[in-house]
């Protein structure tokens, strides 16, 4: 199905967002801001459209509006420790944005933030000027740690930082491969407490029709049982009224056939 204007648009202001992501920007630039707002506003009127996109191309366009919600939030944040731990957690786009794209930009930027973060804690850790680590490599940040004249002690400090970086990233990994297993087993026990309920709920809806059975076939008895004695009782007294007329038409006729003793 062709795209809608609306969608085509959505597209064109989604990617000038991921372009203008990836720049470093001033921390007064607004236009990031308005613009992932206005995506917002289009996305959810791409949504209530009858003719809207295929459910998994809603989800794409969704998770790059999240992300960049998210990015702008994380920069607002103060510490760097917490900008790098919320760009962590960041999920960018999987499938490119325009055709002239090899690789999600959303993907690139991402990286490119997660860079600039690690640039900056160990800019406050070495207590030097912050660098772009998007433009250095390791080799220049070796170069530019000599022509500073940084003493063997610094070096080993660097390297010291190394370390702990490393570590504090396996234990980021470790934690959210806690946090993925808890939530596997929260969803697990909420399938089981799920199938548990539905079995509870099935077998009570057959105790209430087994009921409802057995209290018509209850009635249906009573009733039957009611016009039973209704028929005893009338065939008895229809009985008793055919032995009291014969007594008395025997009397008559016995009283006729023999006569009073003189």
């Amino acid at each position: 199905m062709a795209a809608t204007r609306l969608e085509l648009n959505l597209m064109r202001l989604l990617s000038r967002c991921e372009a203008l992501a990836a720049e470093r920007r001033d921390p007064e630039e607004w236009r990031l801001e308005k613009y992932v707002a206005a995506l917002e506003d289009m996305l959810c009127e791409l949504k209530k459209q009858s003719s809207k996109p295929a459910p998994e191309l809603l989800n794409e366009y969704s998770r790059k509006v999240e992300f960049l919600k998210g990015l702008l939030e994380a920069e607002k944040l103060s510490s760097s420790t917490e900008k790098a731990l919320a760009n962590q957690f960041l999920a960018p786009g999987r499938t490119p944005t325009t055709t002239k794209e090899r690789t999600p930009a959303t993907k690139t930027v991402h990286l490119q933030t997660k860079a600039r973060c690690t640039g900056k804690m160990r800019s406050e850790l070495l207590g030097t000027d912050p660098l772009d680590p998007l433009a250095i490599s390791d080799a220049e940040e070796l170069n530019i740690r000599k022509r500073k004249g940084l003493s063997s002690d610094g070096k080993q400090s660097a390297v010291e930082l190394d370390a702990v970086l490393q570590h504090h990233q396996e234990m980021q990994e470790k934690l959210a491969e806690e946090m993925l297993s808890l939530a596997r087993s929260l969803k697990n026990n909420t399938l089981a407490a799920q199938n548990v309920i539905k079995q509870d709920n099935q077998t009570l809806s057959h105790s209430l029709r087994m009921a409802d059975q057995n209290f018509e076939k209850l009635r249906d008895e009573s009733d039957r049982l009611e016009q039973h004695a209704k028929k005893s009782v009338n065939w008895l007294l229809w009985i008793m009224l055919i032995v009291v007329c014969f007594i008395f038409i025997s009397m008559i006729l016995f009283i006729r056939i023999f006569p009073k003793l003189k």
